[in-house]
């Protein structure tokens, strides 16, 4: 094979960069100044003016086709979107759920239900922010759930709790993960987890108790009780026992959104960073000029760089149907590492003054921690890396 056929036989067309979406989003960042997140910080309220900006702007229904009333793009487009809002300084943690939870509605649910809701969460007449999956004593064993969804003629009467369920108090359904058949009746350990669509406004005080937790960050998250809850079985998202199969389904998306955010914190700063260093004077000279400055600053921008190929790379292949779970779980953890390293670097930068609020970087700092451990820890990508990709014995 000679050199050009093997350029060609690797080469893939990593997105566009979608200039005229990254302009749009910044204006509407724009709107949105660091003071509009100190007082949301300060009362733990929901954004609830930056998220009717987005979703009458159309972005929130970037991934949903065009026939149920969003604007059919690819997920490359969706990247760009969370990277500028939080290269802006602003979070898209308080809707971007609604992006890749969709997804299982989509791919997986009826004719009927895709009529009767997809049209209503891309013009934002529904709220779909909430996906209860984790829980208290399982973590991210995710097959060993306990909550438990039984039939009953027409409905399924839902019993159990879920953890760090965010937005639910901001939401009008949640998708729900419940096991069906239990864990000794079945084959394998991710069957007989079934996935439903919850009315969270019908549900409430009817078998449904949201509880809000107090947390590091702004993040809105809750722990959700279910006792005798009644779901219409119509609510089924695909086959009964599917549900986990459902669930993997949306994670390289979820994964290939989140790691964009994370790029887009990584930029805001480098940024910052950056600028702060070429202006702050000690000892007669600009600090940025000494290489203790630099070099974790420069080496952040390295990173960043490199995560942002990935999340290219995730996407492309997401968006042509190709296996992306290696280049999703990878993104992600570049990205989140990138993030981290460049905020660490920030907060060494401006030193004491990386501690007061206005200038933002405490607040993004303990934002981008998150993405070390969630949606999923960075250790469960290096197992994931170490058995699929480089086929070494599974650790867990």
């Amino acid at each position: 094979m000679s050199d050009a056929e093997g350029s060609a036989a690797v080469s893939m067309d990593l997105g566009q960069d979608h200039a005229e979406i990254r302009d749009a989003v910044r204006k509407i960042c724009d709107r949105f100044p660091g003071t509009y997140w100190h007082r949301l910080d300060a009362e733990s309220a929901y954004p609830t003016e930056f998220v009717a900006a987005l979703t009458e702007s159309g972005f929130l229904g970037v991934l949903i086709p065009e026939e149920y009333g969003g604007s059919g793009l690819p997920l490359r487009a969706a990247t760009v979107v969370l990277e500028e809002i939080h290269a802006a300084g602003c979070n898209a943690a308080a809707c971007h759920a609604q992006m890749y939870i969709m997804g299982a509605l989509l791919r997986h649910g009826s004719v009927e239900q895709k009529r009767r809701y997809l049209p209503k969460i891309a013009s934002g007449e529904l709220r779909l922010q909430a996906f209860g999956v984790t829980e208290p004593t399982t973590g991210s064993d995710t097959t060993q759930l306990k909550t438990r969804a039984v039939r009953d003629g027409a409905f399924y009467v839902v019993t159990g709790q879920k953890i760090w369920t965010s937005r639910a108090l901001h939401s009008d359904l949640m998708l729900l993960l419940a096991r069906t058949t239990p864990v000794e009746s079945v084959r394998r350990r991710t069957e007989g987890l079934s996935l439903f669509l919850v009315d969270m406004r019908e549900a409430k005080g009817n078998g449904m108790e949201i509880r809000k937790i107090d947390a590091m960050i702004n993040h809105g998250t809750t722990e959700v009780f279910f006792d005798q809850l009644r779901v219409p079985a119509a609510n089924l998202i695909g086959k009964e026992g599917s549900g986990f199969r459902y669930v993997l389904d949306g994670m390289n998306a979820e994964r290939t959104l989140i790691a964009s955010e994370c790029l887009g914190d990584a930029r805001w700063f480098i940024r910052k960073a950056s600028a702060y260093a070429g202006e702050r004077v000690v000892f007669g000279r600009p600090i940025g000029q000494n290489q203790g400055v630099q070099f974790p600053i420069a080496r952040a921008h390295c990173e960043a760089e490199a995560a942002e190929l990935m999340i290219r790379k995730a996407a492309a292949l997401f968006d042509a149907g190709q296996d992306c779970g290696a280049a999703a779980n990878m993104a992600k953890l570049l990205a989140a590492d990138a993030s981290w390293h460049a905020g660490e670097a920030a907060m060494q930068t401006f030193g004491g003054f990386a501690f007061a609020r206005e200038y933002e970087v405490e607040r993004k700092w303990r934002e981008t921690r998150l993405y070390q451990i969630a949606p999923i820890s960075t250790n469960l990508i290096l197992a994931y890396v170490a058995q699929h990709v480089l086929g070494m014995p599974r650790s867990y």
